[in-house]
């Protein structure tokens, strides 16, 4: 169902299924496609509760038709995940569009969320099917195992799925130590046995010297 058409735009054939996707990331259709806004991120109560708390906004559209549907988003990287009844954490704005049967929802950050002022839940997407992330850039896949936990810039992390654990350490930060200042006083550390993705261009944040 979904296919890339370059690095850069996502092609999905369709034949009367439903994709959701981000708002105003269509670019192009052929063959016969309905639009529909939907309400946001998550799905229930929770969603809108959480969306309300914390002032994040992921408003999405749904697509429903035979033909195929063309997205992009800035000529930003498109990268491709295939779920098989696990879940994805991902920044909401790294999420370009998922197969209409995965569900999508929040999950709890904390810190992180709180510093980066995205507020404090990032969107998760569970079930089988497939979904599209953005990057700045391509997508470094990075595996964490038991013997080795991974430590990232908080302002390169796309997403992350599998057993994995996600804590915040504090102290000096990457940018801050190659003498580039203005960094995050902080990282994230994820430790068990999954995939984290990273972008190589580092979006901006509000962390400062929290």
């Amino acid at each position: 169902m979904f296919r890339l058409q370059s690095s850069k735009v996502l092609a999905v054939d369709m034949t009367g299924d439903a994709v959701k996707a981000k708002n105003g990331s269509m670019v192009a259709y052929d063959g016969d496609m309905a639009f529909k806004k939907l309400s946001g991120g998550g799905e229930g109560l929770r969603g809108m509760v959480t969306r309300r708390l914390t002032g994040e906004q992921m408003t999405l559209m749904e697509v429903k038709g035979h033909g195929t549907c063309f997205f992009a988003d800035r000529a930003s990287e498109i990268n491709l995940v295939s779920l098989q009844g696990d879940k994805l954490y991902v920044e909401s704005s790294n999420l370009l569009a998922t197969d209409g049967g995965l569900r999508t929802g929040t999950s709890f950050t904390g810190l992180r969320g709180a510093s980066q002022g995205n507020g404090l839940f990032t969107t998760t997407v569970e079930g089988h099917g497939q979904a599209a992330l953005l990057s700045d850039g391509p997508a470094v896949l990075l595996r964490v195992s038991p013997q080795y936990p991974l430590t990232v810039d908080p302002g390169a992390y796309v997403a992350h799925q599998g057993n994995v654990r996600q804590s915040f350490q504090s102290g000096v930060s990457f940018r801050t130590f190659m003498g580039e200042g203005g960094g995050e006083a902080f990282q994230i550390r994820f430790e068990g046995d999954g995939l984290v993705y990273v972008q190589p261009s580092e979006r901006n944040t509000i962390a400062g010297d929290v």
